[in-house]
């Protein structure tokens, strides 16, 4: 008969304990797994992926309720436990229910602790440590303004900023001199500081709240100097304490934690502990490497295994806050014994200390560049001599480049410190089980599985090797500066909240910092992307056609071509074109292959008098955006139309004009299906039939024909404008930079596109995106063609 394991809490370390007993021996036990909150096993870390929009609460789930049941677990959600009888061996939950048990693991976790100050009480005060909070904290943000987090350590820092995310004006109130004082020496505290308040973060450090003030709810608070902060939500996040209730009142020994021994046994020998709610050795770990590798030796005890035991972690910390990278590990204070050598580059803003005792190193503090985290913490874990380093490279041998590559890397450095995964397990089981992808990686050996900053790592130890077999390593259209791919770079902007091309491209660690024609338009179209409204255009990574907004001829001159909506022009517009044609002398007039009419053969220096003398907006066409809409006459005027398709192509055009696309992105209106305007070759087509709309995409013309596939028809000019939004939102979202969307559409497929752009939920959400990014570019001022003051000095600027 089974033995009946009981594990008291269902949060990330129990559940790892699990995973691990269950990879040791799975007949073993009869486990029941009990659960204070109302969801299965998720990942508490990725809580701030969530207040900061780039996750959503099912994103976070690391075990779904169909694991415990293809594992035979029998798992009780929502209903916390409020008894443990030792002698009967008996739990009773707070519903009535009794679970036996022979073997007992807490797994309790921790509690996010209140100041126990005037006010703590009031509704809109919050200890942020679960789901449930951080829904409540969005909830609140989406009715009022001001936030005051205290405590500006990991926690509060990365609460404050996702609360900023949800629109809120934040202050961060710290009682230290610098911000995450237990991870970060001042100089890193500082930076930090200063980073976060050019994102717009306010900051009270050296300041006590004493009070929090409201009647009904919060108002304000008081701080001890008497200085009062308005605001609406007080978040705590000043620490956290071990959930140790119910073993003290079975009569287990517990100081801070629930104490255990090596072997992460209790005062009970049925009994274990471990996690946040465990007691190791005076000290009680709230980060989750150590909670891990505490699992992991108890995962042997309760299979029978050899084991040494539980000796205590040497820890590390990694902040996930926007444009922020910092990485901090071991011991970070000097003493008579300890010694640091630091290197600050001011240019790129980038600090680096390392602390030595004897020939080892003790710590580290990292900013701006945290590359070498994983080399200097594999170095503390072995306990590794600094013999043959020179201390002024930072601990790099000479002749060594600034980087480790990963064919240099040691099979046992380790690449995932939440997990404790080194570089040759992750390549044992790439080439055991033939894994192909960072997420089968994750799978089978959980690296990447907590924090996920270790992902690029992974794909670079993926294309190490496999080579050409590696599926990431599809052409990305950046360039030869990063073997990242293009969903790797997008995840990484999303995720770490980077701004700018800069802070890509040093915080992902471009082998050129300084980025080269390819990256630099790539990147800043991805930035434009992810935040049209945040990320300011950065008009010097743009092609000289899109600076100058005219095209450069074989013969160095340029072409200018005003808009001309749907290839409809009137008098007054022909008059313009005329006379400016005449004042400056143009070689050559003519009808564009769009339905426009274009000036050649202009002098660089005459580009922005031309523009001011035409007043015309420009027709987009040498950028990688929307560039025109071909419409014939179609029913207005046509005997074969059989629809107004004129009207809807200027519609189209207005609706969808100056928004960047991976690569330029054309449109056809054709009235009927003699297709006059070769809407079948477009990147959006559109035929006019008798009962509507028939619409074709992935159409491309140029040295490739590819032929436009049918998607759907529609019966109204109100769906295909709609349709058209959500398969260029889609598009924006999911192309490489560079990409057509003939061999977009072939490497997503056409079925694929059609389940998301048809289904009328996706589609009003793709939709809706394109229309947020639609009005950016409607307030970027260079969308109107005039010689202003800006645009003047950068034509003065290229032309010396």
């Amino acid at each position: 008969m089974k033995e009946k394991l009981v594990i008291i809490g269902n949060g990330m370390a129990g559940i790892r304990t699990v995973e691990e007993i269950l990879s040791r021996d799975d007949t073993r036990y009869e486990i029941t797994v009990i659960g204070k909150e109302p969801y299965p096993n998720y990942n508490r870390i990725m809580l701030s992926n969530i207040l900061q929009k780039k996750m959503t609460v099912e994103d976070t789930i690391m075990n779904p309720y169909e694991w415990y049941g293809d594992h035979q677990i029998r798992i009780l959600t929502n209903d916390p436990v409020v008894e443990l009888n030792r002698q009967e061996k008996v739990i009773t939950t707070e519903q009535g229910i009794k679970v036996d048990y022979d073997t007992c693991i807490f797994a309790t976790g921790s509690k996010a602790f209140v100041l126990p100050i005037p006010g703590s009480d009031l509704p809109n005060v919050i200890g942020w440590r679960t789901i449930e909070d951080t829904e409540r904290m969005i909830e609140i943000a989406q009715h009022n303004k001001k936030a005051v987090v205290i405590g500006g350590g990991l926690l509060g820092l990365e609460c404050a900023r996702g609360l900023m995310d949800q629109g809120m004006e934040v202050t961060v109130v710290h009682l230290a001199e610098w911000l995450m004082e237990m991870q970060l020496d001042r100089k890193g505290g500082e930076l930090l500081k200063a980073d976060l308040e050019a994102q717009g973060m306010h900051f009270e450090l050296q300041a006590s709240t004493q009070e929090i003030l409201g009647e009904d709810n919060v108002e304000a608070i008081r701080l001890a100097d008497g200085r009062e902060i308005e605001t609406d939500l007080v978040v705590m996040a000043v620490g956290i304490r071990p959930y140790t209730e119910i073993a003290k009142a079975s009569g287990l020994d517990v100081n801070r934690g629930i104490v255990v021994d090596d072997f992460m046994q209790t005062s009970d020998p049925a009994i274990y502990a471990v996690g946040e709610c465990a007691e190791h050795r005076g000290t009680v770990y709230g980060l989750v490497a150590p909670l891990y590798e505490q699992g992991k030796v108890l995962a042997d005890v309760l299979t029978g295994r050899q084991t040494s035991g539980y000796h205590g972690s040497t820890t590390f910390t990694s902040l996930k806050v926007s444009g922020c990278d910092l990485y901090s590990a071991g011991v970070i204070k000097e003493s008579p014994t300890i010694h640091g050598v630091e290197v600050f580059d001011s240019i790129h803003n980038t600090y680096k200390k390392i602390f030595l005792e004897e020939d080892q190193v003790v710590g580290a503090v990292l900013y701006g560049d945290t590359d070498d985290g994983s080399r200097l913490f594999s170095m503390m874990r072995k306990h590794d001599s600094i013999e043959g380093y020179t201390l002024t490279s930072l601990l790099q041998k000479p002749g060594e480049t600034a980087e480790t590559s990963i064919a240099d890397m040691p099979d046992d450095e380790i690449i995932c410190g939440c997990n404790g995964v080194a570089k040759g397990t992750i390549v044992d089981a790439i080439k055991q089980k033939g894994l192909t992808q960072v997420s089968e990686v994750t799978k089978a050996t959980k690296a990447g599985n907590s924090c996920g900053k270790c992902k690029g790592q992974i794909a670079q130890i993926l294309e190490y090797t496999l080579g050409d077999k590696y599926q990431g390593s599809a052409p990305t259209g950046i360039c030869a500066c990063t073997d990242l791919t293009r969903n790797q770079i997008v995840t990484q902007i999303r995720a770490k909240g980077l701004k700018t091309s800069k802070e890509v491209r040093h915080v992902l660690n471009f082998k050129d910092k300084h980025g080269c024609p390819k990256c630099r338009p790539a990147l800043n179209y991805y930035l434009n992307m992810v935040y049209p409204h945040e990320h300011q255009d950065e008009q010097e990574s743009r092609f000289a056609n899109e600076r100058y907004h005219a095209n450069i001829q074989n013969d160095g001159t340029f072409s200018v071509i005003p808009q001309m909506r749907g290839g409809v022009t009137d008098a007054d517009q022909l008059i313009r074109l005329g006379e400016v044609a005449k004042q400056f002398d143009v070689p050559l007039v003519k009808v564009t292959g769009s339905q426009r009419i274009g000036l050649y053969g202009l002098k660089k220096e005459e580009l922005p008098r031309v523009w001011e003398a035409l007043g015309m907006r420009s027709a987009s066409a040498y950028g990688k955006k929307t560039r025109s809409v071909k419409s014939c006459v179609g029913k207005e005027f046509c005997r074969f139309g059989t629809q107004y398709t004129t009207r809807l192509g200027i519609r189209l055009e207005k609706t969808f004009e100056y928004i960047d696309t991976p690569h330029k992105f054309k449109m056809g209106v054709s009235g009927c299906p003699r297709s006059c305007v070769e809407s079948g070759v477009k990147d959006f087509g559109v035929i006019g039939v008798e009962n509507g709309f028939q619409i074709y995409i992935g159409g491309n013309g140029g040295t490739e024909v590819a032929k436009g596939q049918h998607l759907t028809t529609v019966e109204t000019e109100d769906e295909v404008i709609r349709l058209c939004g959500a398969v260029m939102q889609y598009y924006r979202e999911t192309g490489i930079y560079a990409e057509r969307t003939a061999p977009w559409l072939n490497r997503l497929g056409l079925d694929h596109v059609k389940e998301v752009v048809l289904d009328p939920e996706k589609q009003q959400e793709l939709f809706e995106r394109i229309m947020e990014a639609k009005e950016a570019v409607a307030q970027e001022p260079w969308s109107d063609i005039v010689a202003d003051e800006r645009k003047q000095k950068i034509f003065e600027v290229e032309r010396v």
